[in-house]
Formats: structure tokens, C-alpha cells, sequence
């Protein structure tokens, strides 16, 4: 796994490469989710919640952001401000609320994905998407 503060170089982007979330028989619930860079390094987070379908969601969300502040951390900083799985156009959405903190600067972002069958894979995807434009300018300016 790579140090907190090295993190892609600017023009690259970071891949969705691995996902694994479990119920626990304890009523709790553990998500890690792995992004890589274009030269193979990896960054992993990771997050424990409780087994409820906003456990579950928020579970998952949180170790995506914790993965994105491995790649950014000290620069810029993430903050989850909520997650939800919504019913729309027959199909479930999951949207997330975060905070992102550069310098003395905050900013809101919102992210969605379109899921039918994994609402929690779902809630991961929603934060890549809520942080792809904050990014890309992060890396764009290194």
C-alpha cells in the first residue's frame, strides 16, 4: 500500500478495483474498498457500521472516502454528510452528500449511482462520482 501523501500524478486517474462488504453475525457490518492508479499502487480504506439498509450504506460509503484520503491526505480532506438509497424511474438510486476541505476552503459535493441488485457497491460508486471532478482538478494542478 502506498505512503498517505503519494498519490497519482497529475493527468491520472484513480479505478474502482476492488470491493468486498460482510454482514457480520455480531449485527454489524465491515466494507474495504481498493483504488489503483495507472502504475499499480493501491490505496485501501476501510469501515465498520451496524446492519440497517443506512448502516449499510453509510458502511460502505465511509471506507470509499477513506481510501480517497489515503491518496489526497494532507491536501484535501473528505467529510460524509449523508447517504441514501432513493426510489426513482423504477430503479434504486444511492445518492451521497460529502464535504470536501481544501486549505480554508470547503465545498459540497453530491454524487449518485444507479444500482438494482447491490446498494451498497452502490454507495462506494456514489462517492467516486460525487469526487471525480474535485480530483481530477487536484491532480491536474500537482
Amino acid at each position: 500500500m502506498a505512503a498517505p501523501t503519494a498519490g497519482p500524478a497529475a493527468g491520472e486517474r484513480l479505478r474502482f478495483q476492488d470491493f468486498a462488504f460482510q454482514r457480520l453475525a455480531s449485527g454489524r457490518c465491515r466494507a474495504k474498498v481498493v483504488l489503483a492508479a495507472a502504475d499499480g499502487r493501491q490505496f485501501s480504506g476501510e469501515a465498520e457500521g451496524v446492519i440497517s439498509q443506512a448502516g449499510e450504506l453509510r458502511c460502505c460509503a465511509d471506507a470509499t472516502v477513506r481510501a480517497l484520503e489515503r491518496v489526497v491526505h494532507p491536501k484535501l480532506g473528505f467529510e460524509l454528510l449523508g447517504v441514501k438509497a432513493v426510489r426513482a424511474f423504477d430503479a434504486t438510486v444511492v445518492i451521497v452528500s460529502l464535504s470536501a476541505r481544501q486549505e480554508a476552503r470547503a465545498s459540497r459535493l453530491v454524487g449518485a449511482y444507479l444500482t438494482e441488485d447491490d446498494p451498497p457497491r452502490g454507495a462506494a460508486l456514489a462517492v467516486l462520482n460525487a469526487t471525480n471532478r474535485i480530483l481530477g482538478n487536484f491532480f491536474a494542478t500537482r
